[in-house]
C-alpha cells in the first residue's frame, strides 16, 4: 500500500485505522471554536439537540467585534458570555485576540483535528493539525455529538524552492504572504475545492511557524478545505517559547505519498505580489501595481498579524512618517503579539510614524468597525480577501499585500515596492 499524505495520516491517526483520500469517515474531534459571528446560530442549534453538555472542549471567542461597537453586538456577546458560563465553554473575552491566532498560541498540537464556525480554522495546519471551517449548524452537531463526518480529501503537494543558490529562504523584500498569493494566482480561487494543499520543501523547512500559519490561512482562498505543514523543530520551538512541548510530536507525510498532483514553486526570482480587486486571485507584481493611490493601510488580521509581519513593518516605518492622505491601522493579532511587540518597541514606532495601534483582534478586515471605508476609498491590506463590501463598504476597493508593501505603502501614499526601503534607499515621508 502506498504511504500517506498527512491529511490521510492524522485522520489515520485519529480513528485508529488507515484511510486514504476519498473515504468518507465519522471522526472524533478535539477542539471546537466559534466566535461571535458564527457562534449564536451554533448555540441556537446546539440547545435543540436537547444536550446537557458538550461532548468536546469547545473554544469562544470574541474578536470579530471587540469591543462591541454596537448596542447589539453587544448584547450577542452578554447572551454568549451566559452561554458560556452554563456550559463550561472555554470564553477568550474582547482583547484576547483573533481566534486563529490564540487557537496557536494556546490550543492547537500535531495530530489534532479541528473544527471551526470560521473559513480560516485551516490556519492550524501549520502545527500538523487538521483544522477546517464548517457551518455553525455542523459545528453544533459537532459541539453535541464530539465528531463529525468528512470525506478525506485528496492532497495537492506544493513544494516551495526559492532564495537563490546559496539560500533556501526567500529573497529579500519577499515574504510567505507573497509565496501564497502567487500560489493562488497560479491555482485559481476554486483549483483546490475541497483538497488538503500540503506545503513542504526547502522554503518552507525554513519558515518559522508565523510564515507557516500565513500560508495554511489562506490555502481556503484557493478553496481548500485545509492547509497542511509538517510537524518538525519548527513546530517544536513555537510550541516550546509557548509553553507547551508536552504536545509536540514528529508528524510528516511518507516518502511515497500519493498526491493529486505536486507543484514546485521556484521563488528566488518572485517579486512581491498584490492582489487587485475584487478578488484574491486577480495576482500581479508589485511593479504592475507601483503607483495605485491609497487612502488607508492595515497591517494585522489573522493573516499577518504576528510578531514576524509587525517587526517587518516596523523595520520599514522606523524614522518615517505616514504619507498625510494615508490612515495607518495596525492591529496585533493576539494579547501575546501585542505584548510582545510593545516590550520590542515596535508599537512606539507605529504611533511616532502616525499610525493607530487597534486593539487585538480582526479590527476593520471584516467591515464592522475600527477601519470602515468610505464610498470611492481604497486600502491596501495585509488580509486575506478582497471582495466588494469586505471593509464595510461595496463602494469602496481592496487590494492586498505584504506588511512590507503595506508599510512602504503607507510612506508614499501610493503602492510601493518595499525592497528599495529595506536596502535603505526608500524616499518617503522622513522624521
Amino acid at each position: 500500500m502506498a504511504g500517506q499524505t498527512l491529511a490521510e495520516k492524522i485522520l489515520s491517526l485519529r480513528l485508529g485505522r488507515t484511510v486514504e483520500a476519498g473515504d468518507l469517515v465519522v471522526v472524533p474531534v478535539d477542539l471546537v471554536l466559534a466566535h461571535e459571528g458564527t457562534a449564536p446560530l451554533a448555540v441556537e442549534r446546539f440547545r435543540a439537540l436537547g444536550k446537557r453538555e458538550p461532548s468536546v472542549p469547545v473554544l469562544l471567542f470574541f474578536d470579530h467585534a471587540a469591543p462591541a461597537p454596537r448596542r447589539e453586538l453587544a448584547d450577542v456577546q452578554r447572551a454568549l458570555r451566559a452561554f458560556a458560563a452554563r456550559y463550561r465553554v472555554h470564553l477568550h473575552e474582547v482583547g484576547t485576540g483573533i481566534c486563529h491566532q490564540v487557537m496557536a498560541e494556546r490550543w492547537a498540537a500535531p495530530g489534532q483535528v479541528i473544527v471551526g464556525a470560521d473559513s480560516h480554522t485551516c490556519t492550524a495546519g501549520a502545527l500538523g493539525a487538521f483544522a477546517i471551517g464548517m457551518g455553525s449548524t455542523d459545528v453544533a452537531v459537532t459541539m453535541a455529538l464530539g465528531e463529525n463526518w468528512f470525506r478525506v480529501p485528496e492532497t495537492i503537494r506544493i513544494d516551495i524552492r526559492g532564495g537563490g543558490k546559496d539560500s533556501d529562504g526567500l529573497p529579500p523584500g519577499v515574504t510567505p504572504k507573497d509565496v501564497v498569493m502567487r500560489l493562488i494566482g497560479l491555482l485559481g480561487d476554486d483549483g483546490a475545492t475541497y483538497k488538503a494543499l500540503e506545503f513542504g520543501g526547502p522554503a518552507v523547512e525554513a519558515m518559522d511557524m508565523d510564515g507557516r500559519m500565513t500560508l495554511c490561512n489562506m490555502a481556503v482562498e484557493a478553496g481548500a478545505k485545509t492547509g497542511l505543514c509538517a510537524s518538525d523543530g519548527m513546530t517544536w520551538s513555537f510550541l516550546t517559547e509557548m509553553g507547551r512541548e508536552a504536545v509536540f510530536f514528529p508528524l510528516a507525510p511518507d516518502s511515497d505519498a500519493e498526491y493529486e498532483r505536486r507543484l514546485e514553486v521556484d521563488v528566488s526570482d518572485l517579486p512581491p505580489q498584490v492582489a487587485f480587486p475584487p478578488s484574491v486571485d486577480r495576482i500581479r507584481s508589485v511593479e504592475e501595481a507601483e503607483g495605485i493611490r491609497v487612502d488607508q493601510v492595515l497591517i494585522g488580521t489573522c493573516t499577518n498579524g504576528r510578531l514576524f509581519d509587525l517587526r517587518l513593518a516596523a523595520r520599514i516605518l522606523a524614522g518615517r512618517k505616514v504619507h498625510p492622505g494615508v490612515r495607518l491601522l495596525v492591529a496585533p493579532a493576539s494579547r501575546e503579539v501585542y505584548l510582545r511587540a510593545a516590550r520590542e518597541g515596535l508599537l512606539e514606532i507605529f504611533v511616532r510614524a502616525g499610525g493607530a495601534v487597534l486593539p487585538p483582534g480582526c479590527g476593520p478586515c471584516v467591515g464592522v468597525h475600527l477601519g470602515v471605508l468610505g464610498e470611492g476609498e481604497r486600502c491596501l491590506s495585509t488580509q486575506n480577501r478582497n471582495f466588494p463590501g469586505r471593509m464595510g463598504n461595496p463602494e469602496a476597493e481592496i487590494y492586498l499585500a505584504s506588511p512590507a508593501t503595506a508599510a512602504a505603502s503607507a510612506v508614499t501614499g501610493e503602492i510601493t515596492d518595499p525592497r528599495e526601503f529595506l536596502r535603505g534607499k526608500g524616499e518617503g515621508c522622513e522624521e
